[in-house]
């Protein structure tokens, strides 16, 4: 998640990056990893929080959020929820909960983490038409591509534009407009403020 740290840090915003030292190929301690997110931020006698997170690091970013009186709101991209944590955690969550997705896949567990934004009190979707798994890493790795790429050619892969979606939410939680409002707002006509269809039937709790 370095870039969109990088980004993050460039609006002014005191930003950290770690990495899961508790998670298993077996059993990715999800719970565990939530709490230590909020120890971090314990750590640097933070204030306010946003917690990110991609795939199941989005998952640990709910976790935290529910659990976290500090939170001003979670971000998530491309959220991979399991065993109903997610939904579960999000049925209780007072903070916005503002999600970015990508077409469903394997890789995305065929956008499960949508329970999880229909669960909650007020979240907020939008829809990365095109964006494959791999694309809300940044940056990515052989792994990501070799298991979840799709699509051979990554020269329109919608990388920074998720990347100005995500840092345009971060910036509107904490009361602050910032600088790549108008590219996270229109991102190259590809990423959609809209609820995406279930079903052909909208989240009900969507405000987009």
């Amino acid at each position: 998640m370095a870039d969109l740290a990088t980004a993050l840090a460039a609006e002014g915003m005191t930003t950290v990056t770690l990495d899961f030292c508790n998670t298993r190929l077996w059993d990715g301690r999800h719970l565990r990893n939530g709490l230590d997110l909020i120890r971090v931020a314990d750590a640097l006698n933070a204030e306010r929080v946003v917690y990110v997170g991609f795939s199941a690091g989005g998952l640990a970013a709910v976790i935290a959020g529910r659990n976290d009186q500090r939170t001003l709101g979670v971000v998530t991209l491309d959220l991979v929820d399991t065993q109903q944590i997610g939904e579960s955690a999000a049925a209780a969550f007072a903070p916005p909960l503002i999600g970015l997705v990508g077409d469903p896949s394997p890789c995305n567990a065929q956008n499960n983490g949508l329970a999880v934004f229909a669960a909650a009190p007020d979240a907020t979707v939008t829809w990365v038409d095109g964006a494959e798994h791999c694309d809300f890493e940044s940056p990515t790795d052989w792994l990501c591509r070799l298991l979840c790429q799709r699509n051979d050619s990554i020269e329109h892969a919608p990388r920074p534009d998720i990347i100005a979606a995500a840092v345009h939410s971060v910036m509107g939680l904490v009361g602050l407009e910032s600088e790549i409002i108008d590219a996270a707002a229109n991102p190259s006509g590809r990423a959609q403020d809209a609820c995406p269809a279930i079903d052909d039937q909208c989240l009900p709790n969507h405000a987009g």
